[in-house]
């Protein structure tokens, strides 16, 4: 069986990269296709085993290391131009056009759906808002443009597999197509348990507007007692740096060390963002940290309010602070929050079962 696995873009090692690496994993053997490659070799060899992979033509173009996203009305194209005619199976790794690529009646298309595309669903309006009149109008008309291609190309998928029941839902109501729910993997075995907790809250992500990261800033400088870590880089850093208080200790990059031996001694993990699931909680309650999240997307669904952590209803600083509130007269049992996590570990056995029964 010649199988062909398509990703929509390799710039960084985030979570639907992970994803991929297990993919990798499964069928070592199979071509890799990506819109661009901008890898370093180290991330190469973790994610894909150094292997090559086969790019677009926007690899190529004038500034596409830096700005490859500029290219968006072009991702359609490049992703159809993929000759994939001589392969049996085809995996597509999916949050933007992987899912898009062209197949033949002979072929089987399994597309791993992290979301369908957000900027041009769900996340519409916050992405345009508060944009320059011109440029709103442009970027609308792109954006309705995307829409109706992702649309026109769900009929090139056989099966659709969701991350999340919040993601199997949006491929419900948008795709109008049934999906099985398999999780990603969780390392949790790097994650390893920590049962000697120190006298402060942690949060680690990218720090872009939608991980909400400056709203948790925002409501710990209301709580000077109360001690907050924030492990992360992206183009809000700056401005989260110069905004926190005495309380707040703003590290940018940190290692995998320094992030795991963090994750270990935090009292708690907080985290805003409506997530499609959300590994880094998960990878928090590996250690035995207890998660203090948002009761909506893939959130909702992996921390149980009460045992492995609590849930704040909304995206506001009163939210946040009520929940800390509210963390802090409970007492977790951390071997427990530990074994809840067991579940993410079983992503490669359920895909390749999953495919196994269809193929």
């Amino acid at each position: 069986m010649k199988i062909a696995i398509v990703h929509d873009w390799l710039v960084t090692n985030a979570g639907a990269e992970k994803v991929l690496r297990s993919i990798v994993n499964l069928y070592p053997d199979a071509d890799i296709f990506s819109l661009v490659d901008f890898l370093s070799d180290e991330e190469r060899n973790i994610i894909i085993d150094g292997k090559k992979v086969h790019t677009s033509f926007i690899q190529t173009l004038p500034y596409a290391k830096k700005s490859f996203r500029n290219y968006l009305p072009l991702f359609p194209k490049a992703i159809e131009d993929f000759d994939l005619s001589s392969y049996d199976l085809i995996i597509s790794s999916s949050w933007a056009v992987a899912k898009g690529v062209k197949k033949t009646p002979t072929q089987l298309h399994v597309c791993y759906c992290h979301t369908p595309i957000r900027y041009a669903w769900d996340l519409y309006d916050e992405y345009t808002k508060e944009l320059p009149w011109l440029k709103k109008i442009v970027v609308q008309s792109i954006l309705k443009y995307i829409r109706k291609w992702d649309l026109d190309t769900v009929d090139r998928v056989d099966h659709f597999i969701a991350n999340s029941k919040f993601v199997q839902e949006r491929i419900k109501r948008i795709y109008n197509r049934e999906s099985t729910v398999i999780y990603p993997p969780v390392n949790i075995d790097t994650f390893t348990l920590n049962e000697n907790k120190e006298d402060f809250y942690l949060t680690a992500s990218r720090l872009v507007p939608y991980k909400k990261t400056k709203l948790i800033v925002e409501a710990f400088n209301q709580m000077p007692d109360k001690k907050l870590v924030v492990i992360g880089t992206g183009e809000e850093y700056e401005n989260i740096r110069k905004i926190a208080k005495k309380n707040i200790k703003v590290l940018g990059f940190q290692s995998d060390e320094v992030l795991i031996s963090s994750m270990q001694k935090a009292k708690g993990f907080i985290y805003a963002a409506i997530e499609d699931f959300g590994i880094i909680p998960i990878e928090a309650m590996a250690c035995g940290t207890p998660v203090i999240a948002l009761n909506e997307g893939g959130t909702k669904e992996t921390i149980i309010n009460l045992t492995t952590g609590v849930h704040f209803e909304e995206q506001t600083q009163k939210s946040i602070i009520d929940a800390i509130g509210r963390f802090e007269e409970l007492d977790f049992n951390y071997s427990v929050i530990r074994n809840k996590t067991s579940k993410y570990i079983h992503f490669e056995q359920e895909l390749h079962s999953f495919i196994t029964r269809i193929y």
